[in-house]
């Protein structure tokens, strides 16, 4: 499976894009460690992404077609696999944080992911499949999060982190498509072995990371003192900060779940449409990510923030007023906008308020899954206007707008508080 040569998916792009910040060449066993770290991380970032973008969309297809499952079955299901994600995001990220090594952690996690494709492949009972969603599945759902943690473990600068930020979020535009493309050509069994090989190649580039570290590296990160995780989650501040965010992921979640039905139930256009409005937000996404890299090394994060909030205001409330799809399809470089500073900048928020890098990480991955399930409620909640869908981006508007003074007053404490506030 060859790419052109310079495709977004070539390796010289990815290394690209993740290039780590550069530093001056001590040894040659330093600028080799460097020259292998180039192709690692980018690859690692993109397949531990790839590896769910692939999942997620299928993952309800093959519980019907290999399990036989009925729709409370599906549903119990997918509600316990997600609890057991949540519950790894949270606890694997802390332990690593004790022992500041986030890389074995990340290889325990790959070698689950492929146990996992394993289990799923041999058995036909659903009691069976649940348990290893639930025991294996949740485990490998940490990566991503590992991965970010170990960056900031290592020093790397917050427009590298955005960069690969970038990485991960090309693998879901990719992620999708390719899933129903397999399993479209060759049958839902397929979806198996496509995940075992994305398993497979987990792991070996956790071992490599791994093996490529220097030795003690991992003994000399935690020498930088860290409070403990309870002083850690204290202050107004801090989760005046993790709220902000919450809300703002909320309004993503719930805008784009209805577009579909916003575009064809009210708007009367055809599917196609939600399809070319949801596909150009994933894809300008990937560019905004980029130029907020750039723009991140001479303007401060909270800044980025404030900014994007009203990028946000603009685009939820243009678009609660539009009545045609053209419409709806020329605000999407203010939606990428706005969601590539919530998901790459706000990454880097988290892990300045929380000095500990795995509970930074896994919190700010969590403020997506606790949001998915908030998203729902405010759907719900809306259902009463005659205009539901409509009416979804017109409290987008109205929640980011809370969302943006929210955070102001978190990132501008006082002054007699302010310790610490530039980090935000």
């Amino acid at each position: 499976m060859g790419c052109p040569a310079w495709s977004p998916a070539h390796p010289a792009v990815l290394r690209w894009i993740a290039a780590p910040d550069r530093g001056p060449p001590v040894t040659g066993a330093s600028v080799l460690r460097s020259t292998v770290g180039r192709s690692l991380w980018p690859t690692a970032a993109w397949f531990w992404a790839l590896q769910f973008a692939v999942l997620n969309p299928l993952l309800a297809v093959l519980l019907v077609a290999l399990y036989d499952a009925t729709p409370t079955q599906l549903g119990l299901t997918l509600g316990a696999y997600n609890i057991g994600g949540f519950i790894a995001s949270l606890v694997i990220p802390a332990a690593a944080d004790r022992s500041g090594d986030y890389l074995r952690p990340l290889l325990i996690c790959g070698i689950c992911g492929v146990a996992m494709v394993i289990a799923l492949a041999v058995t036909t009972a659903l009691p069976v499949a649940l348990l290893a969603l639930v025991l294996l599945g949740g485990p490998p759902g940490v990566g991503s999060t590992l991965l970010f943690a170990q960056l900031r473990h290592d020093g790397a600068s917050p427009s590298r982190v955005i960069r690969t930020r970038a990485i991960v979020s090309f693998a879901w535009v990719v992620g999708p498509p390719l899933a129903t493309a397999c399993t479209g050509a060759f049958g839902n069994g397929s979806a198996l072995w496509l995940l075992a090989g994305i398993g497979v190649v987990n792991v070996a580039t956790a071992l490599l990371l791994h093996r490529a570290r220097p030795r003690g590296a991992s003994e000399a990160g935690p020498q930088v003192s860290r409070p403990p995780i309870l002083t850690q989650l204290r202050g107004w501040g801090r989760w005046g900060t993790v709220s902000a965010f919450l809300v703002l992921q909320v309004t993503n979640i719930a805008t784009v779940t209805v577009t579909t039905l916003f575009v064809t139930v009210q708007m009367h256009a055809p599917v196609l449409w939600a399809g070319l409005i949801l596909g150009a937000a994933a894809l300008m996404e990937i560019p905004a990510l980029l130029i907020i890299g750039r723009i991140h090394t001479r303007m401060a994060a909270r800044t980025l923030i404030l900014i994007s909030c009203v990028v946000g205001v603009a685009y939820y409330a243009l678009a609660a007023g539009a009545q045609n799809t053209w419409q709806l399809l020329i605000l999407q470089p203010l939606n990428a906008w706005f969601f590539a500073t919530v998901a790459g900048v706000g990454l880097t928020v988290f892990q300045d308020v929380f000095p500990s890098p795995g509970l930074a990480s896994g919190l700010f991955a969590n403020t997506r899954r606790i949001g998915a399930v908030l998203s729902g409620l405010l759907i719900a909640a809306l259902a009463v206007f005659p205009d539901t869908y409509r009416s979804v981006y017109t409290a987008a508007a109205i929640l980011v707008t809370v969302a943006l003074f929210g955070y102001a007053v978190a990132a501008y404490p006082p002054r007699a508080n302010a310790t610490g506030a530039d980090a935000q």
